[in-house]
């Protein structure tokens, strides 16, 4: 197994299940993976159970890794059991931020039912996080007018209005658009303004 790790990889060092949240900022990732067994994800989504998670608020608070024993004392709804319950015997979290301006962090939960995580898969796991953490991060060369056209997209104006709005003509709309999606690799201009909202830059 590289130091590259994908998800298939991820599947292996994590067979009971793994969550991944990618790039969150005020309220949704950026990207988020749900490899968690289908009956604990629809236990824990009808008891409501991520305003309580100690692990999801250790994630937010900090970062680095943390064994889910060490949060037992901080799970009055009994969560981490019920967990255990599922299948997710031995677990971890990690979470990542990098002091960015828009305070976004990402973080994952890896679970094992057959034994501990060792130091090794721990390490693995954490440079995964990290790199996809950084992959997933806003460009930072788009430029003004091109932000200017995407919040006026994401507003639902058409070509002609943002063009009348911004003396421009549509065709420099239309360029600021296309140079916009290339940046952030989006295939329409509706996907461009979409993305550029969630990494929180406009």
């Amino acid at each position: 197994m590289t130091n590259t790790l994908g998800l298939d990889d991820v599947g292996l060092l994590a067979p009971a299940g793994y969550f991944i949240a990618l790039r969150i900022g005020f309220a949704f990732p950026v990207e988020e993976v749900n490899a968690l067994p289908p009956n604990w994800v629809e236990h824990y989504t009808r008891n409501r159970y991520m305003l309580f998670d100690p692990a999801i608020r250790w994630a937010y608070a900090h970062t680095g890794v943390v064994d889910w024993n060490a949060l037992t004392g901080d799970d009055p709804k009994g969560i981490l059991s019920k967990a255990r319950e599922h299948g997710l015997e031995h677990s971890i979290t990690i979470s990542v931020f990098d002091g960015n301006v828009e305070g976004q962090r990402s973080f994952g939960s890896f679970s094992r039912g057959d034994r501990p995580f060792i130091d090794l898969e721990i390490k693995l796991l954490e440079a995964f996080l990290k790199r996809r953490h950084q992959e997933m991060a806003p460009p930072t060369n788009l430029t003004e007018a091109e932000l200017s056209a995407l919040r006026m997209v994401k507003e639902g104006m058409r070509l002609k209005q943002i063009a009348f709005e911004l003396k421009v003509t549509e065709g420099a709309v239309k360029q600021r658009l296309k140079n916009a999606k290339d940046k952030l690799g989006a295939k329409t201009s509706t996907q461009a303004a979409t993305m550029a909202a969630q990494y929180g830059i406009i």
